[in-house]
C-alpha cells in the first residue's frame, strides 16, 4: 500500500506531529509506503513530493509549522484560472498513491471531498487555529493560538494598567469568534468582541468610560471578524483565485479610530496577526495532533476512506468528509463560555 500525506491551508503548531504520527503508525505495518505531497495541493500540480520515513520524522513532534510546505490558495479544481483537478489526480496515478491523508481546515476538506469524488480515496485530519471546523470539538492549532492570545493580553495589560489605558488587541478566527472568545476569558480582557454578536461603538465606550471614573484601565480582545451592527467585515485584502479570497484584519484599528473620540483614556491597537501561527504546538496540540494521526492511519489501515477524524468529548470519532467539506463552525448564541463571560462581568459588545 502508498498512501500520501498533504498539509492544506494556512499552517499551524502540530501538523508535523500528525505527520509523525500518520508515518510511523503506517510503516510499523510493514507494508506501507508514505509519501509527503509537498506545499499542499499545489504539490500535486508540480509534481513536487517527498518520501517519509521514521527516520525523517523523528524530531518533528515539537516544531511548528509543516515539514511539507503549505499552500492556502491552490484549489486543484480552480487554479489559476482553470480546472486542473485532471493533472493533480494523474500525479497521484503516476505515484501509484491507494490513498491520500489530508490535514486541513474546511477549504481543504471541501477539496479532499470533491478529489474522493473523482476517484482518489481521502482520510481527512482537521486542523484550524480558529477551530471552525464543524463535528469536532476542537482542532489541533487552536489551543497554541489561545496560548499566544492569552500571553500577548497579559503583556497589553501590564501597559494599560500603568497609563490607564484603552487597548485593543485583535486575533484572527476569520468569521468565528472562537479565538478571542477563549484567548480573551484566559488573557482576563474586560471587553470581547465577536463575528458571531455584532457590537456597538457607543456601548463599548460607555463601558470604558465607566471604568476609567473607577480609575480602571480596560483591555479589549476583538475577533478580525467581529463587525459593529450595521457595519460590514473589515477587509485587509481580496486575493483572486484562492477558496476563501477575503482577507479579514484591520478592525482593532478602525475600532480605535471611533473609540478614542468617546472616551478620555488614549487608545491603543495591536494586531497579532501571524505570532498565533508560528512557534512551538502547546503539550494538547501535540497530544491531540497525535491522536489524530493515529486514528487517520487506523482509517486507512481498515479502507474507510471518504471519513475525517474528529474529537468528541474525549472520544476520537470520524464523520463522513462531505457531511464538514465547506461548513464552518461558529460560536452558537446559547454556548457556555457566553454565559461565562457574561457572568463573570466580561462585555460582549451589546
Amino acid at each position: 500500500m502508498h498512501i500520501g500525506i498533504l498539509t492544506g491551508g494556512g499552517d499551524c503548531p502540530g501538523l508535523n506531529a500528525v505527520i509523525r504520527a500518520v508515518t510511523l503508525a503506517l510503516v510499523r505495518q510493514g507494508a506501507v509506503r508514505v509519501t509527503g505531497i509537498e506545499r499542499g495541493f499545489h504539490g500535486l500540480l508540480k509534481g513536487c513530493s517527498r518520501t517519509l520515513t521514521p527516520q525523517g520524522v523523528a524530531d518533528i513532534l515539537a516544531v511548528g509549522g509543516t515539514i511539507l510546505g503549505s499552500h492556502n490558495s491552490c484549489d486543484p479544481f480552480g487554479f489559476e484560472g482553470r480546472d486542473r483537478s485532471d493533472e493533480a489526480l494523474a500525479y497521484a496515478r503516476e505515484l501509484g498513491l491507494d490513498g491520500l491523508v489530508v490535514i486541513g481546515g474546511d477549504g481543504t476538506m471541501g477539496i479532499a471531498h470533491r478529489l474522493a469524488l473523482r476517484g482518489l480515496p481521502v482520510v481527512g485530519v482537521p486542523k484550524t487555529i480558529d477551530n471552525d471546523l464543524p463535528g469536532t470539538d476542537r482542532t489541533f492549532g487552536f489551543d497554541s493560538a489561545v496560548a499566544i492570545v492569552s500571553e500577548a493580553l497579559d503583556r497589553i495589560a501590564t501597559t494599560a494598567r500603568s497609563h490607564q489605558r484603552v487597548m485593543i488587541v485583535e486575533t484572527m478566527g476569520r468569521y468565528a469568534g472562537w479565538i478571542a472568545l477563549e484567548g480573551g476569558l484566559a488573557g482576563g480582557a474586560d471587553v470581547i468582541l465577536l463575528p458571531e454578536l455584532p457590537f456597538s461603538v457607543d456601548a463599548v465606550a460607555a463601558h470604558a468610560r465607566q471604568r476609567e471614573a473607577a480609575g480602571l484601565h480596560t483591555v479589549i480582545c476583538i475577533a478580525e471578524g467581529a463587525r459593529a451592527a450595521g457595519e460590514g467585515l473589515t477587509v485587509r485584502e481580496r486575493i483572486a483565485g484562492s477558496p476563501d479570497p477575503l482577507r479579514l484584519g484591520g478592525v482593532s484599528a478602525w475600532l480605535q479610530q471611533r473609540l478614542q473620540p468617546l472616551v478620555t483614556s488614549e487608545v491603543r491597537s495591536t494586531l497579532l496577526g501571524h505570532v498565533q501561527r508560528g512557534g512551538t504546538p502547546t503539550a494538547y496540540d501535540r497530544v491531540l495532533a497525535t491522536r489524530f494521526g493515529w486514528h487517520a492511519a487506523a482509517l486507512v489501515l481498515q479502507g474507510c476512506f471518504g471519513r475525517m477524524v474528529a474529537l468528541q468529548g474525549d472520544t476520537i470519532v470520524s464523520h463522513a468528509i462531505e457531511t464538514v467539506a465547506g461548513r464552518s463552525r461558529p460560536v452558537p448564541a446559547d454556548d457556555t463560555l457566553l454565559h461565562v463571560a457574561r457572568g463573570t462581568g466580561v462585555m460582549l459588545g451589546q
